[in-house]
């Protein structure tokens, strides 16, 4: 079971369960992928609501990395979850919802959006 207080989530991805949680290094990960300057900035690009399937890949892939699986970005690109994109977007919705304690409504239905 994910402890949610440590921003851990599980989903179901490529027809496995599996943990995902945003350490301090995949965020530092995250932060270099999308050139931003610090935590603030990475939390309110993702709170836009606007990403690329690119940039959920690197989302998922990171989290899936700071809980221990080794895994490529293009390697989460080829997988598959239930629902398809709209899927993927309510994983990387859950895992910065527990990160950063975002609004979890769908990344294109947020503020501002």
């Amino acid at each position: 079971m994910p402890n949610l207080h440590r921003g851990e989530i599980e989903a179901e991805i490529g027809g496995a369960r599996r943990r995902l949680v945003l350490t301090l290094g995949a965020l530092a990960e995250l932060e270099a992928a999308f050139g931003a300057d610090d935590l603030t900035a990475l939390a309110e690009r993702f709170g836009a609501g606007r990403l690329k399937a690119i940039d959920l890949a690197r989302i998922i892939g990171a989290g899936l990395r700071g809980a221990g699986e080794a895994i490529s970005d293009e390697e989460v690109a080829r997988l598959s979850v239930d629902g398809g994109v709209p899927g993927f977007v309510r994983i990387a919705g859950a895992l910065l919802a527990a990160t950063f304690g975002v609004d979890e409504r769908p990344l294109g239905e947020q503020a501002g959006a």
